[in-house]
């Protein structure tokens, strides 16, 4: 019997022993190097994703302009052949 009194005497001892200070303070250093271990990836992914958003919204405009250029391009040439067509017949 006395190997079990024993043993549920240190298991009460472990369940009322406190969180000493020392404890808290690693806890709450492991913590702080986690964040700061992993905010500068956060931040960068979170800046990239913002950042390819944007020169997507760029190129979307980019390659629409380069569209409407052909075609005005397109246009002004129509324009001066038919002014050149026009200009021999009178």
């Amino acid at each position: 019997m006395s190997a079990k009194e024993e043993l549920l005497k240190e298991v009460e001892e472990l369940s009322l022993k406190k969180l000493d200070f020392n404890y808290f303070l690693y806890v709450l250093l492991a913590i702080v190097l986690v964040v700061m271990l992993f905010f500068p990836k956060i931040y960068l992914a979170k800046h990239i994703y913002y950042k390819s958003r944007d020169i997507a919204k760029l190129q979307v405009e980019y390659n629409t302009l380069k569209e409407e250029n052909r075609d005005i391009e397109a246009k002004v040439e129509q324009i001066k052949y038919k002014n050149k067509i026009a200009d021999t017949m009178f």
